[in-house]
């Protein structure tokens, strides 16, 4: 998370921004409770903000004034929409503001959060938390193939799931597949007891949670029966020419070479995939080559597949995971620039 500006900097004119609103019932919730989400873009953007009546004054350079009236006009915007608007919302539309660049095929970096497009399902409309998942989910719209790799919590299979669910309730797709390699995370699992889906589940279970998300749980469990929606570990992919349907391979760092060139050749006449996950989280044996990797290395710069890569800046759970996702970034950092050195001093 980027650090809070001080306010003005030495050197920085300073800048006096007066906005209106003219419902006044709205205002509490564009305020938070206690003055909240206020506070919070204070902080961020290094502003100051003050309210009398419907009048709301931001003070602090011409940039930080700006920014804080670009995420207030947003978010007030979603509320006149009667869209919820409580502390994720907040931080949503400051990563929007305030985020790093797009990458160059992303979308308009300076669109504020309501006027960006969204994911619509029947369930409700799901709309880019960063300028990144923007530019992915511009990507998901518009490329048969799709990488979208990076730290945990920045919505890489969540958008996926998101996509495929419009796109199978609008009919441009007959069904959606996903599917995850059964690798354990750390630690070894054993013996499972059950049937095959028994047995798989435990794999799969973010998947199922996503989907949930998006579709009445009874909606959900009548299209897997009909198998409108497909979801099954990688091993079941071989063979197999998927046609006509959403693809989406979750976790592919915990693939080899030879399953992710498997799954990426199923691919058949009017289908769409989408490949997911963390090459910094790879659970494979020692020494063996994650197939995530070697394939954004070989495929990058191919007609008609997207890459998005997402940084620890992205990370759209709880605030604390991007802390911790950055925590560990730095000690991977330190401990790769400490290992030349013992290897001198050895």
């Amino acid at each position: 998370m980027p650090p809070s500006r001080a306010y003005p900097a030495q050197g920085e004119a300073a800048r006096t921004v007066t906005l209106s609103f003219d419902d006044n019932a709205l205002l509490p919730l564009l305020f938070g409770e206690h003055d909240r989400h206020l506070a919070r873009v204070e902080q961020r953007l290094g502003v100051r903000i003050s309210s009398r009546g419907n009048r709301v004054t931001i003070g602090g350079t011409a940039e930080s004034a700006a920014l804080a009236e670009s995420v207030l006009r947003a978010l007030w915007r979603r509320l006149e929409r009667g869209d919820a608007t409580g502390m994720a919302e907040v931080e949503a539309a400051l990563r929007m503001a305030d985020g790093p660049p797009m990458p160059e095929n992303g979308s308009d970096p300076r669109l504020p959060l309501a006027d960006l497009p969204a994911i619509r399902t029947r369930k409700g409309a799901i709309a880019p938390r960063s300028r990144t998942q923007a530019a992915y989910m511009d990507m998901l719209q518009t490329q048969d193939m799709v990488f979208g790799t990076g730290p945990a919590g920045t919505g890489k299979t969540y958008l996926a799931v998101a996509q495929g669910v419009a796109l199978l309730q609008a009919g441009r797709v007959d069904r959606i597949v996903l599917s995850r390699p059964a690798v354990e995370a750390g630690e070894r699992l054993g013996f499972l007891p059950g049937d095959m889906k028994e047995k798989v589940d435990p794999y799969l279970r973010p998947l199922y949670d996503a989907l949930h998300d998006m579709m009445p749980a009874e909606q959900v469990a009548r299209r897997i029966v009909s198998g409108e929606i497909e979801i099954a570990p990688l091993a079941f992919m071989r063979g197999r020419t998927l046609a006509h349907c959403f693809a989406i391979l979750d976790e592919a760092q915990n693939t080899t070479t030879a399953q992710m060139k498997m799954f990426l050749t199923r691919m058949g006449e009017g289908t769409r995939m989408v490949i997911t996950g963390d090459p910094t989280q790879v659970d494979l044996p020692p020494g063996q080559k994650s197939g995530l990797v070697e394939a954004l290395s070989i495929l990058d710069g191919v007609e008609g597949i997207g890459i998005t890569r997402f940084a620890e800046t992205d990370v759209v759970r709880h605030p604390l995971v991007g802390r911790i996702v950055q925590a560990y970034g730095r000690a991977d950092a330190a401990n790769a620039a400490e290992r030349p050195r013992r290897a001198t001093r050895e």
